[in-house]
């Protein structure tokens, strides 16, 4: 198990062998996501760019209205 101290900035420094094991550099970012047991950290690399031509093109034009409109529906379930 690897350990860090908090700095009065908030800042950790990780340690080597983590940065080393996640794959992390200079400059990386990371996510912390909140899970039940507490707070998992992953790296942030994916750029949205490569997120491009992923899913299928809607066979028609979805208008601003029809977003709203579905925004609406799902804002009413909750």
């Amino acid at each position: 198990m690897s350990a860090s101290t908090l700095t009065t900035k908030g800042q950790i420094t990780l340690p080597k062998s983590v940065r080393d094991r996640m794959g992390l550099r200079s400059g990386d970012r990371v996510e912390f996501v909140e899970t039940r047991g507490g707070f998992m950290m992953l790296p942030a690399k994916l750029d949205l760019a490569k997120l491009k031509g992923m899913l299928p093109k809607p066979a028609k034009p979805v208008s601003i209205e029809d977003m709203n409109r579905a925004i609406a529906r799902i804002g009413r379930r909750r």
